[in-house]
C-alpha cells in the first residue's frame, strides 16, 4: 500500500511542462545501494582496509575513483582507485547484480511515462553494470538514452552527465525532471537547470 501511495505521489510531484524525465540507477531505480556498500567493504578489506560503510552513504553519488580518494584520506590508506574500480565493479557484476530488486514506485513511475516521455538513465556507475542492472529490473528496452560513468569529463555533482542525456535527448535543460537519491545528483540537476526529486524523501 505504501508505495501505491509513494507512486501517486511521484506522479503528482513530475507533473508539469516537462518533455523528459531522467532517472539515476543505483539508489533511484534499483535497490542496491547495500549491495554497493558490501562490494565497496569487501574490496578494502581484501586490500587491507577495515572501512565503516556509512563513508559510502557519505558520498553517495560521486564516481567510484572520488569515493576511493575519500576513503584514503580518511584512513589514511593508500587504495589505487583504477584498481579498486575494476575489483569492486567485478566483484557486484559476478555476485550481487542478478538479486538486484526494483524500487517499485520509482521503476513503475518510469513504466507508467515510457511512451509519453522521453526517458533517460544518468548513472555514476559503469555502462556495462548500468546496462546489466536495467535488464535484471525489466526495463531497458525503455531507456532512450544512457550516460554512465566516464562517458562525460565530469561526473555529478557537476552537470555534464544531465547535459549530455538533454543533448542527446534533443529536449533544453529546463524540460528535463531529475529523479535522485543523493546530494551528488541534485547539485548537478541544479548546475544543469533542471528541477529534481528526491526518490527518497516522499
Amino acid at each position: 500500500m505504501e508505495h501505491t501511495g509513494k507512486l501517486e505521489q511521484l506522479t503528482k510531484l513530475s507533473e508539469g511542462d516537462f518533455k523528459a524525465f531522467l532517472y539515476d540507477c543505483d539508489g533511484t531505480l534499483a535497490d542496491n545501494m547495500q549491495a554497493h556498500k558490501d562490494t565497496y567493504i569487501r574490496v578494502a578489506a581484501d586490500k587491507g582496509v577495515m572501512m565503516d560503510g556509512s563513508i559510502i552513504d557519505e558520498f553517495a553519488g560521486l564516481p567510484i575513483v572520488e569515493v576511493i580518494g575519500k576513503i584514503n584520506a580518511r584512513y589514511n590508506a593508500t587504495l589505487d582507485a583504477d584498481e579498486f574500480y575494476t575489483l569492486k565493479y567485478k566483484l557486484f557484476y559476478e555476485e550481487y547484480i542478478e538479486h538486484t530488486r526494483p524500487i517499485d514506485y520509482v521503476v513503475n513511475h518510469l513504466k507508467c511515462h515510457a511512451g509519453k516521455m522521453r526517458i533517460a538513465v544518468v548513472s555514476g556507475s559503469s555502462r556495462a553494470t548500468v546496462m546489466k542492472t536495467l535488464s535484471v529490473l525489466g526495463i531497458d528496452h525503455l531507456i532512450e538514452v544512457l550516460v554512465c560513468s566516464g562517458e562525460t569529463e565530469r561526473g555529478k555533482p557537476y552537470p555534464d552527465p544531465f547535459l549530455a542525456a538533454a543533448e542527446q535527448l534533443g529536449v533544453p535543460p529546463h524540460q528535463c525532471l531529475v529523479f535522485e537519491d543523493g546530494q551528488a545528483g541534485t547539485q548537478a540537476a541544479d548546475a544543469a537547470g533542471m528541477r529534481w526529486i528526491r526518490i527518497d524523501q516522499i
